[in-house]
C-alpha cells in the first residue's frame, strides 16, 4: 500500500483519506489569513435644528460597504456627536462630527438655518444639508457634502429650501436624510418642510434605518413637522417642543419654534458598526464604548460613542 504526502491511500485503485489528511484540512479552514475583508457601516453626527421659521438638522453621511485588505494594525475609529440646536442667541443649528473607520469619514450633518444674520438663514452644508429658513426672505437648503470613499460607498441628500418669510407665514424646509432630500417648506397652511429619509442597512443582522433628517418649523403654526425615518427630530408646533434626532442613528434635530415652545432640538450621534470573520480577534482601544456579540460564523463590534484604536490579530 502506497501512502501519499497528503495522508491519503490507494487500495486497489481507489482513493480513501485517512484521519490525518482531515484533521490538516480542518485546521487549514479555520485558519487566520492576512490580509482579510470586513463589512463596515459608518454613520456621522446628526446637525441640530434652526431657530424660529428655520430649517431641519440634517443627517449625518452614511458610509457603507466591504473594506478589503485589512491587516493585523491598529485602525482609527471615531464616532461623531449630534450639533446642537439653535437657540435665541445662536439661531442657526450646529453642524454633527464625523466619524472615522480607518481612513474613511463620514460628514457631519449641516446645521438647520436659524432667523436671524443673512449668513446663518441658508441650511449649512454637511453629510447631509440643513433645511433653509424662512426668516425674511426664502432661504435655501444646504448641500450634501457626502462622497464615496472606495470601496464604500456615501449617502447624503441636500436639505430643503424655505418658503415665504416673516410677514406672508413662511415655512422652512427639512433637513437632508441618507435616502431622500429635506422636502421645500410651502406657504400652505401645514405644510412645512419635512426630514428626508434615511437609509436601511442590515449589518447588525436586522434591518435598521439611520440617518434621517430633521423636521423644518413655521414661526407660528400648531403643526409638528415629522423627521425623517432613520431618526430624524420632528420640528416644533407652537405648542410642541422639537424632538432631537435619535442617538446612535445620526438623524438632525427638529426646528424649533420662536413663539411658545423656543429652543431647536440636538442631532443624534453616529454609529461605526464592523463585522468581520469569527476567527479573528479585534481589541478595543482605551477611549471608544462598544459592544459585541457573534452570529453565523462572524463577530460584530458596535461602537456608539467616543475615539481610540482597534487593533486586528
Amino acid at each position: 500500500m502506497a501512502v501519499t504526502k497528503f495522508g491519503s491511500s490507494n487500495i486497489y485503485g481507489k482513493k480513501k483519506f485517512n484521519a490525518l489528511s482531515l484533521a490538516s484540512a480542518s485546521v487549514a479552514s479555520s485558519a487566520k489569513v492576512f490580509p482579510f475583508s470586513a463589512d463596515v457601516l459608518i454613520v456621522a453626527g446628526g446637525a441640530g435644528g434652526g431657530f424660529d421659521e428655520s430649517g431641519g438638522g440634517g443627517a449625518g453621511g452614511l458610509l457603507e460597504g466591504t473594506v478589503t485588505s485589512l491587516n493585523a494594525l491598529g485602525y482609527t475609529v471615531t464616532v461623531g456627536g449630534g450639533g446642537a440646536g439653535g437657540t435665541e442667541g445662536t439661531r442657526p443649528g450646529t453642524d454633527g462630527s464625523n466619524s472615522v473607520f480607518s481612513t474613511h469619514t463620514a460628514n457631519g450633518g449641516g446645521g438647520g438655518g436659524g432667523a436671524g444674520v443673512l449668513a446663518g438663514r441658508v441650511g449649512k452644508t454637511g453629510g447631509s444639508g440643513g433645511g433653509g429658513s424662512s426668516y425674511i426672505q426664502p432661504n435655501n437648503g444646504g448641500s450634501t457634502n457626502q462622497g464615496s470613499s472606495s470601496p464604500l460607498t456615501g449617502y447624503g441628500n441636500n436639505g430643503g429650501n424655505a418658503s415665504g418669510n416673516l410677514s406672508s407665514g413662511g415655512s422652512g424646509g427639512g433637513g437632508g436624510g441618507a435616502g431622500a432630500a429635506g422636502t421645500n417648506g410651502s406657504n400652505t397652511a401645514g405644510n412645512i418642510g419635512k426630514g428626508g429619509n434615511g437609509r436601511a442597512n442590515s449589518i447588525s443582522g436586522t434591518s435598521v434605518t439611520y440617518a434621517g433628517g430633521g423636521g423644518g418649523s413655521s414661526g407660528n403654526s400648531s403643526t409638528v413637522t415629522t423627521g425623517g425615518t432613520g431618526g430624524g427630530g420632528n420640528g416644533a408646533s407652537n405648542t410642541t417642543a422639537a424632538t432631537a434626532g435619535t442617538v446612535n442613528t445620526g438623524g438632525g434635530g427638529g426646528a424649533g419654534n420662536g413663539y411658545g415652545t423656543a429652543n431647536a432640538a440636538n442631532g443624534g450621534s453616529g454609529i461605526v458598526i464592523l463585522k468581520f470573520p469569527e476567527v479573528y480577534t479585534l481589541t478595543v482601544g482605551a477611549g471608544l464604548t462598544s459592544t459585541n456579540t457573534t452570529s453565523g460564523g462572524y463577530k460584530i463590534y458596535t461602537f456608539t460613542a467616543g475615539t481610540g484604536t482597534v487593533t486586528f490579530s
